[in-house]
């Protein structure tokens, strides 16, 4: 039957402004992955007139199958409303958001070269103290500014880019599209519903709904931890600062934001939440026969996935999203300095501001920076992809020079072997713009699985040159067999032995000695980074002359050395070897994940089920938390590439004199091949299938989790790198042709050879 498309006019408890909701015609709901996405947007008009007359022409517009394509977009404009037109079209075809580029739009990043400027890019182990350093480079008090924020759980989780120049300071931060963020919070409001049906506790569902998953979206941070936080302080809150802000300071601001009236919405909300989950839970119980204990089991294995689907189409499930992105829509009401810029739908895309008061400057960015628990409930911090700010920064240590240079921060490596195994694909990005590689890592417990995949992913990228170690907490390495500085400075070295003979075991001779040179000429120990570094003090000095030493090698790099003369030439055979061990290798690190062969680390199901749904979805990441298929093919190419480009079968017209010049032959390759094996990691893997992910998304039912497992593993992984052999194949024969075309391409820019 021909289904009707109508719109209804909405306006939520206490909000003057009206919405309109309505299923769309033609764009895809996730859920189903059929056409009927739930459509909520804001109309940007409080005269319930004009609401209406815009809600008619939607009506329109859904009516008419005229308007089922983009491209009748100019006749529409032609005839209805411009607010309708553009609710309408809205995602109809993909929209890709440069938030790089609006940055850059409004505060430039000088360009190495152009001028004397270098960029460094700060990577490290959550906790190792990469934000503390970056703010004693650009010389804020750790106690009275505490910009940016730390602690000693993840703190970071949006680029920071601090531009150091005279003049005014500036700023300009980017907000995560409306997409992203409901999709995240309707996550959390199905975690939460999940743990009302388990019989949790008030405060454990609260604590559900407002704590995303992976810790990347703390909406407690923007909404509050709810009524009982009011009157209490968890216990287990991690150690947060205040980014420079006093309670008081924030209260004529604070007053535009009615905390008790959103703890009325989130009590509104958890009494919502319980009678869903009863509703849904007897509902499915029901349909799945559960009479005993035994059938509870099933219960448990189906009842989440089940859920998660009937929610998506429940009414009152969406009533509470709406609610809370209100509630998290008018925090930025609090922004009442600088400019907020909206994109066409009305959710702000932007704000900038300028002035010379540093004080004030630095209050503002904790609005949109800081983790302080006395704030939450006020800060944006969560919303934010992409802070950079530009100033007159000057560290105090550095006889009142002012260091020519761009500082790049970001989220935290992760912990355990697991979380770093590959490096992620923006991070990957990230790498190959920046002129330095600042590598932080605590010197207490150094070379841990975070900092050695780090060190992987620059040799095997060619930019080993870019790597500088910076070893933190040298004031807590102790021994009696540890006397003086260097002894320290050799115990710590000497951690890094079995990471250079396992790297060179792995990615060749070659790999190793680009380390440990950098070990060598690029280390850096630095001790109470903490504190406000003084020159007089005794147990400061040697720091202060570890950080200007710092400076000069960072601003010492160069560009990347002129091309060898001599080309090395590869034999295509090794080629076909080198692709076959990294689809293998791919496939036996995914295949125990998916469950499809045993093996150790089976994934749960709903980690697979979260990974399909953002595949699947464009606009959002290529990864789940460590689940990462995009960046660990590129990885295993990249590996098995570099050490094939060690080892060419001859040299043209003679063998370079010496490995130092071999090594950079093999760098210029492995740098031009490796963002160009990341594009065909990137299609083969989502772009080419997302009809696939879909699929795998969509399966349900009793023996779904393993036929999504089946549907990854075989018709996505196994298509996208199918392991050579002497069977041809369609697939086969493409996996092989593209990525001979893009080392063919590379030989030939680079002035090597493949035969």
């Amino acid at each position: 039957m021909k289904k009707n498309y109508t719109a209804s006019l909405s306006r939520s408890q206490g909000r003057s402004g009206w919405s309109v909701i309505f299923r769309h015609p033609v764009r895809l709901d996730p859920n189903t992955g059929k056409p009927g996405l739930r459509v909520r947007q804001g109309l940007g008009t409080v005269d319930e007139t004009e609401g209406n007359l815009i809600r008619e022409h939607l009506d329109q517009l859904l009516a008419e199958e005229a308007f089922r394509s983009s491209a009748s977009r100019p006749q529409a404009e032609a005839r209805f409303h411009r607010r309708a037109v553009e609710i309408y079209f809205h995602g109809m075809e993909p929209e890709e958001c440069d938030f790089g580029t609006i940055r850059e739009s409004i505060i430039r990043i000088p360009n190495s070269g152009e001028s004397a400027y270098r960029s460094a890019l700060l990577l490290g182990t959550t906790g190792a103290g990469k934000t503390t350093l970056l703010r004693q480079l650009i010389g804020v008090d750790p106690l009275l500014e505490r910009f940016p924020s730390t602690s000693t759980a993840k703190t970071t989780v949006h680029e920071t880019e601090v531009v150091i120049a005279a003049g005014k300071y500036r700023a300009v931060v980017t907000f995560f599209p409306i997409e992203e963020v409901r999709e995240h919070l309707n996550e959390c409001i199905c975690e939460a519903i999940l743990s009302s049906y388990r019989g949790d506790s008030d405060s454990e569902v609260i604590r559900k709904l407002l704590m995303h998953v992976n810790q990347r979206f703390r909406f407690n941070y923007v909404l509050g931890n709810g009524p009982e936080a009011l009157a209490q302080q968890d216990e287990d809150d991690e150690e947060s600062e205040n980014g420079g802000l006093d309670a008081a300071e924030f209260s004529a601001e604070d007053g535009s934001v009615d905390l008790h009236a959103t703890n009325a919405i989130l009590t509104q909300s958890l009494a919502a939440i319980r009678q869903i989950a009863a509703r849904h839970g007897d509902m499915i119980k029901s349909e799945l026969g559960v009479i005993d204990e035994k059938d509870q089991r099933v219960v448990d294995e189906l009842f989440e996935e089940q859920l998660d689907r009937r929610l998506r189409e429940d009414d009152d499930f969406h009533r509470i999203s709406d609610a809370l992105m209100d509630e998290i829509e008018l925090r930025f009401s609090l922004l009442v300095q600088g400019s907020l810029r909206r994109n066409k739908q009305g959710w702000p895309q932007s704000w900038s501001w300028e002035t010379e008061d540093r004080a004030s400057f630095i209050k503002a960015l904790g609005r949109l920076s800081s983790n302080y628990a006395p704030r939450f409930g006020r800060l944006l911090t969560p919303l934010v992809n992409g802070v950079r700010v530009a100033g007159p920064f000057l560290p105090n240590w550095n006889d009142g020079q002012r260091p020519e240079l761009v500082l790049l921060d970001g989220e935290g490596l992760g912990h355990t072997p697991k979380s770093v195994a590959s490096i992620s694909t923006s991070l990957t990005r990230r790498i190959e713009t920046a002129d330095a590689i600042v590598l932080v890592d605590n010197a207490v417990q150094p070379m841990q699985a975070a900092p050695v995949a780090a060190m992987r992913e620059l040799i095997t990228s060619g930019n080993s040159r870019k790597l500088f170690l910076v070893f933190t907490h040298f004031d807590e390495v102790k021994g009696d067999n540890l006397p003086n500085a260097a002894a320290k400075e050799q115990h710590v070295l000497a951690s890094a032995e079995n990471v250079l003979a396992s790297v060179g075991e792995e990615l060749g001779p070659y790999a190793e000695r680009a380390l440990r040179s950098r070990l060598h000429e690029g280390c850096f120990f630095l001790g109470s980074i903490d504190e406000t570094l003084e020159p007089k003090k005794k147990s400061h000095k040697r720091t202060i002359l570890q950080m200007k030493a710092l400076l000069a090698a960072i601003d010492a790099v160069v560009e990347r050395p002129a091309p060898v003369q001599a080309r090395p030439v590869y034999d295509r055979m090794n080629l076909v070897l080198a692709v076959k061990s990294a689809a293998e290798s791919f496939r036996e690190a995914w295949w125990p994940r998916l469950g499809l062969k045993p093996g150790l680390g089976k994934e749960h199901w709903k980690r697979i089920w979260a990974l399909s749904r953002r595949l699947s979805t464009p606009g959002l990441a290529d990864e789940y938390d460590n689940l990462k298929p995009v960046a660990d093919l590129r990885k295993q190419l990249q590996d098995r590439l570099y050490v094939l480009l060690q080892n060419p079968v001859k040299w043209e017209p003679a063998e370079p004199s010496n490995d130092a010049l071999k090594q950079q032959a093999f760098d210029c390759l492995a740098n031009a091949l490796s963002a160009k094996i990341l594009d065909v990691a990137a299609r083969r893997i989502r772009s080419e299938r997302i009809t696939e992910w879909q699929a795998a998304y969509n399966v349900s039912g009793r023996g779904s989790s393993f036929t999504r497992a089946s549907i990854i593993g075989e018709r996505i992984y196994d298509r996208a790198a199918p392991v050579p052999d002497v069977t041809p194949s369609p697939d086969r024969n493409s996996f092989l042709h593209e990525v001979a075309v893009v080392v063919d391409e590379v030989c030939t820019e680079g002035g090597a050879k493949l035969l």
